[in-house]
């Protein structure tokens, strides 16, 4: 066998495999002498046709099938010869000679990525402490999840919950299959297009109003995306919202059993400080990553690169499969994708070169703390446990994420850190946006 290696590109190569066509007729009189002892020939007995019949008949497909068991055996220890990590499947043609077998097997191999500016990283660690004021404001919020809504006999206003009948048209075409009846709208909550909910404002019960607003560019429907829509509203039903009062009962409504509000407050912090904790080092990895990507920017296969813009794809084409929607109709331009699909790319081969550098290896002891913490905030605490361990897969899933966490803090402690204050609330919102 012989190979020559052809660098096309700084990852891409073409390897040219050839084997002596002695090679190729021993495997091929081996594989004829076997298909005569199977195959009928009229004119001769069972396995007794002489060998240049068989050769005539199944000749051509039989050099065929060889190529096709030389092509496997010959690729792998081909690339093993020659040193080469090949990254994804290759594209192979094989070559017409009449002497002898030859292929080609065009890649792309993984990039060799140097760790020497590791230690050069500067990153800003974000920190914060859950303060009074944020269980208090944490606590309004809690209110909020359990009001009620009474009737008024008033203009509609900011965080109102109005109920109207409407319909839309973009042009003279109805969008909204006649009228819709009955509709409640909570005035503030953003959940219709931008603008919709400022119109409802001053609205009264038995008051209709028409008006127009855009819909956005990205909106699901490509019907109606960026589209100007005219509406035709009616208010039926003006309501407020009510808060509740902090008694035994709103506190027990939330698991805590003595109906205490110290305990209330202790068990309000204590899930806060555990949802920050997340938060900051969700933000320091972020930041840690943005780092790493910016300073050590490898080459990367176009083969990783195309498998990972499938997979950031995939939810929406199976939420429009959902909602009976056509793929052409997503509108989802492969160079959206692209540039997050490059980084995450990068980001794990740079990740993998530190892991197999630095000999990191997986914790179990971290896996099962990481398991029991995320097993917490629910009522069985140790059926989520045994839900984990019971599956390869699911527990999988904690230790890649466990080995990653233990690679961000190898990388931490070789970079540059530097705290920077800020607040409870300023971390959360960025975390919710």
């Amino acid at each position: 066998m012989q190979v020559s290696v052809e660098k096309t590109s700084e990852l891409s190569r073409k390897m040219t495999v050839s084997v002596p066509e002695e090679v190729v007729q021993e495997k091929i009189s081996v594989r004829l002498k076997s298909l005569a002892r199977e195959v009928k020939v009229d004119g001769f007995r069972p396995g007794k046709a002489p060998q240049h019949v068989i050769k005539k008949m199944y000749g051509e497909r039989v050099r065929g099938e060889i190529a096709g068991d030389l092509i496997q055996s010959t690729y792998y220890e081909a690339l093993q010869n020659e040193n080469l990590k090949p990254a994804g499947h290759p594209h192979i043609d094989s070559l017409d000679e009449t002497d002898g077998f030859k292929y080609t097997a065009v890649f792309e191999v993984y990039p060799e990525i140097s760790l020497d500016k590791v230690t050069q990283l500067q990153v800003a660690r974000p920190v914060a402490s859950v303060e009074e004021t944020d269980v208090d404001g944490m606590i309004e919020k809690l209110k909020i999840q359990k009001k009620s809504w009474a009737v008024v006999e008033r203009p509609a206003q900011q965080q109102d919950r109005i109920t109207i009948s409407f319909s839309g048209k973009v042009g003279d075409e109805e969008f909204t299959n006649g009228r819709v009846n009955d509709y409640p709208v909570e005035i503030g909550s953003n959940q219709m297009i931008p603008n919709f909910e400022e119109n409802l404002i001053g609205l009264e019960a038995g008051a209709t109003k028409t008006f127009e607003v855009t819909f956005p560019e990205q909106y699901g429907n490509a019907q109606l995306a960026g589209k100007v829509a005219g509406f035709e509203v009616e208010a039926i039903k003006i309501e407020e919202p009510v808060l509740p009062e902090i008694d035994a009962d709103f506190i027990k409504s939330y698991g805590v059993e003595d109906g205490t509000l110290a305990s209330f407050r202790d068990d309000v912090r204590n899930n806060m400080e555990r949802e920050l904790a997340q938060a900051l080092r969700g933000k320091f990895k972020t930041a840690l990553m943005d780092a790493l990507y910016e300073t050590i920017q490898p080459a990367v296969p176009n083969t990783l690169v195309d498998e990972e813009v499938e997979n950031l794809m995939k939810p929406y084409i199976e939420t429009a499969k959902r909602q009976k929607m056509k793929l052409e109709d997503l509108q989802l331009p492969r160079d959206a994708f692209e540039e997050q699909a490059k980084r995450r790319v990068a980001l794990g081969l740079i990740l993998g070169e530190i892991i197999q550098k630095n000999n990191i290896t997986l914790d179990e002891n971290k896996v099962r703390s990481t398991v029991e913490d995320m097993a917490s905030s629910y009522e069985q605490p140790e059926e989520v446990i045994n839900w984990y361990y019971a599956d390869k897969k699911r527990l999988s899933d904690v230790q890649q994420m466990v080995l990653e966490d233990q690679t961000v803090d190898w990388l931490a402690s070789q970079s540059t850190v530097s705290d920077e204050p800020t607040s409870f609330s300023a971390i959360m919102d960025q975390q919710q946006q």
